[in-house]
């Protein structure tokens, strides 16, 4: 972290990026590569482990395969929310890709890998509520369990739970969509 940040004067006296701004930044080439915007703040991405390479994958092939074709399964792209633009691990969104010229605004689902960002993750939990995403995923992976965030009011998820192994997760805002637990995590490692 920028030490100067930790102070309260100049925590105060920091100018937030706006989404705008931030694309232009990338528009001109200068945004940096392996970063996101998020609260106005530009956010270095952390790198992936085994671990988190291999939810990820499995994850999204399972989407991929279970939702309809009225649907966008992302990887890794941007969702373009009111003062960030995270990049989560996976994203479901209505519609197709020819229908967006922009990012999306919003998603039925997110899903985020959890190997060494649990906290982060858990604080993305309202950034994605404020942006009605209807369903948000924590696939921690330390802990073999999803914890799961429903019913986005007022910036917040009302309903908040985790499905553990030996359990099976079934996604309310893609209801085709069944995760067993104890798969997902099968040979995936520690």
């Amino acid at each position: 972290m920028v030490s100067i940040l930790s102070k309260p004067g100049f925590q105060q006296r920091a100018m937030p990026l706006s989404i705008k701004a931030w694309h232009q930044m990338i528009d001109a080439g200068l945004a940096p590569r392996r970063a996101e915007l998020i609260r106005g703040v530009i956010v270095e991405k952390m790198s992936k482990s085994i671990l988190h390479t291999k939810l990820a994958a499995r994850i999204f092939a399972l989407l991929q395969k279970l939702t309809s074709a009225r649907l966008w399964v992302r990887k890794e792209d941007p969702l373009t929310l009111a003062d960030s633009e995270p990049e989560p691990d996976v994203s479901v969104v209505d519609g197709s890709e020819t229908d967006f010229q922009q990012h999306p605004t919003s998603a039925r689902l997110v899903v985020e890998i959890a190997v060494s960002s649990l906290s982060e993750d858990r604080d993305m939990a309202e950034i994605y509520a404020e942006a009605a995403v209807a369903e948000y995923w924590i696939v921690n992976g330390p802990e073999r369990c999803i914890e799961v965030y429903r019913e986005p009011v007022g910036g917040r998820y009302q309903t908040q739970f985790r499905v553990v192994e030996g359990g099976v997760l079934e996604c309310a805002a893609l209801p085709e969509v069944r995760v067993d637990i104890a798969a997902l995590f099968a040979g995936a490692g520690a």
